[in-house]
């Protein structure tokens, strides 16, 4: 006797796949349900998309924070800066300029002097010195 299968490899139907949508029309379908007097049945049938699915899109939309602002720029008024005169290029005594730099704090001056030979050397200190 031999045994008959009543369901065979072919008669099974392959895996339904699942729906992508692209996050553009997403934000439109949400947009179009936060318009006043929207029925979100109404804008998910007109999409083909199951209203499930767009009364999700809703919440996650919800959820997530708002974007960051396009234009972060903030102009401020503020007074023009007050300039003053360099000091002058003081020459070491083998001919060779120093690096100087003068530090305000309140009514003290601390001023640095540092040989241009050891250039890195000051831009290292003032890199640790600004943290």
């Amino acid at each position: 006797m031999e045994i008959m299968h009543t369901m065979s490899s072919e008669a099974i139907a392959p895996n339904p796949r699942r729906r992508n949508y692209s996050p553009e029309l997403k934000a439109q379908v949400v947009a179009q349900c936060r318009t006043d007097g929207a029925s979100i049945a109404a804008v998910a049938l007109a999409h083909g998309i199951n209203a499930n699915i767009v009364h999700r899109w809703l919440r996650e939309h919800a959820a997530s924070p708002p974007a960051k602002p396009v234009n972060p720029f903030i102009a401020l008024n503020l007074p023009p800066p007050q300039v003053e005169q360099a000091a002058p290029v003081r020459s070491a005594p083998g001919g060779c300029a120093d690096i100087r730099v003068e530090i305000r704090r309140g009514a003290g001056v601390v001023t640095v002097n540092w040989p241009v030979e050891a250039a890195a050397s000051c831009s290292d200190w003032l890199q640790d010195w600004l943290r």
